[in-house]
């Protein structure tokens, strides 16, 4: 027997916001760890909307310092690519990789991703 699983809106605000705060708190109500009804093997977390991305804090020297590395899967093929620059093309794509990178590796991780809504 299925229950519909009641699922919320809830709006985070991102300008002045830590990344790691900001993303934190996004990944717990994606997962629903914050309901009564909480279970490990149910998805039944809320949708979550992010405004002013664009203005998110990066605390310290991650502006400058921090940088995003993957492999594409060729020889050499090591690729690099600053935060400043990620920030300057998308701001939204810095905060997804953060959520991403909190939510459990597992088969809830893109349905879970699909309910996050980021705006600039």
């Amino acid at each position: 027997m299925k229950t519909a699983v009641q699922r919320k809106v809830e709006v985070i605000d991102a300008a002045d916001a830590p990344l790691g705060r900001l993303a934190s708190r996004a990944a717990v109500l994606l997962i629903g760890k914050h309901k009564a009804n909480y279970a490990p093997n149910a998805d039944a977390g809320d949708f979550v909307h992010i405004k002013n991305a664009a203005k998110i804090k990066l605390t310290g020297k991650k502006r400058q310092q921090k940088v995003y590395k993957w492999y594409t899967g060729y020889q050499g093929g090591l690729r690099t690519e600053p935060l400043k620059s990620v920030i300057a093309k998308s701001p939204a794509e810095v905060i997804k990789k953060a959520v991403k990178n909190m939510l459990p590796k597992n088969t809830f991780q893109t349905p879970r991703l699909r309910r996050l809504r980021i705006t600039d």
